[in-house]
């Protein structure tokens, strides 16, 4: 939890040891009553439910993708390198949000020779990390061996984007995503999985044909912590919703009330980076003690200026 001060509008995260003294003669166990029948035994993902920590998704985080650090797909100026890494550490950056791969990376995992050493360098300096990817389902076998793949690296979790839009049938969309967070749910009962979703507000409000009946309720048993894309910078001053505290307290309170989970754990990221004021932190931040949320950030840490940073190290959670 903090611990801290209280465009356009359609846009393109072990049980006991058994007993070696147990009586050679055990005593009976009574039946259950006739109209009590036995509970189903725990599915593998309820029983490692409880051993999942989402302590990783707390305080101050740190946003890279593809476009940043790859060769690949780095094409506007210096890539992030590991000295950038020390230098979010030096900012006060708790958890590192790395995108892993992309649709059409020639790999499960894109350059590891770039990518691990990154991960590694977080990890020397005391930051979580958090692999990130976005399925297209347009194939969810890939998207699924994808995912399991990047889960394979020395990090802490993964975390789902989900805003492709390239399954038009929205009914078939739903469908395929909510099967595939079942499956890796199922394959990776263990690993604690965050959820990137667009804020409700923009899907109820602003724009509802973005994705209609988003499957809220089916995905909440699903994923352990939340991370709405809540992107004050993307919408219009004309709307209300430019006002970040707004946006952010809106876009947390549509989602738990969704998901049937008033408590649901939070991560927000705010908007755009450079097209965030200070004064936008200080909104979002002001919304997320309120609604006791793990941490913030904002996306991306190239495009963070350096008069944010101040503001942003409000989001640093004590104690990690």
């Amino acid at each position: 939890m903090i611990d801290a001060l209280v465009s356009q509008d359609e846009p393109a995260p072990v049980p006991a040891a058994p007993d070696d003294t147990a009586p050679s003669e055990p005593p009976p166990v009574a039946a259950p009553p006739a109209s009590e029948p036995p509970s189903e035994p725990a599915a593998p993902a309820a029983l490692a439910a409880s051993h999942r920590s989402v302590a990783v998704y707390s305080g101050l985080g740190a946003w890279i993708d593809v476009y940043d650090w790859s060769h690949t797909f780095g094409k506007d100026g210096p890539l992030v390198e590991v000295a950038d890494i020390d230098r979010m550490a030096d900012l006060g950056v708790q958890t590192l949000y790395v995108q892993s791969s992309k649709w059409d990376a020639p790999q499960h995992v894109l350059e590891p020779e770039r990518l691990v050493p990154l991960i590694q360098r977080a990890r020397a300096r005391g930051l979580g990390v958090v692999a990130w990817y976005l399925p297209t389902l347009e194939d969810p076998a890939f998207d699924l061996a994808r995912l399991l793949t990047i889960a394979q690296l020395p990090i802490d979790t993964i975390a789902v984007d989900i805003e492709s839009l390239k399954v038009k049938d929205h009914a078939e969309r739903n469908r395929r995503l909510v099967a595939l967070s079942t499956e890796l749910r199922a394959a990776r009962p263990d690993l604690t999985l965050g959820a990137i979703p667009y804020p409700p507000v923009l899907l109820e409000v602003v724009n509802p044909n973005l994705w209609p009946g988003f499957p809220w309720a089916e995905l909440a048993p699903l994923y352990d912590v939340w991370l709405p894309m809540s992107y004050q910078s993307d919408r219009k001053q004309s709307s209300g919703y430019r006002d970040a505290e707004r946006y952010t307290a809106e876009s947390i309170d549509r989602m738990r009330a969704n998901l049937g989970r008033p408590d649901a754990p939070v991560h927000t990221i705010g908007g755009i980076a450079n097209r965030t004021s200070p004064g936008d932190v200080e909104g979002m931040l002001r919304a997320s003690v309120l609604r006791q949320v793990l941490g913030g950030s904002l996306y991306d840490y190239r495009t963070t200026t350096d008069d944010l940073w101040p503001a942003l190290q409000a989001f640093r959670a004590q104690g990690r």
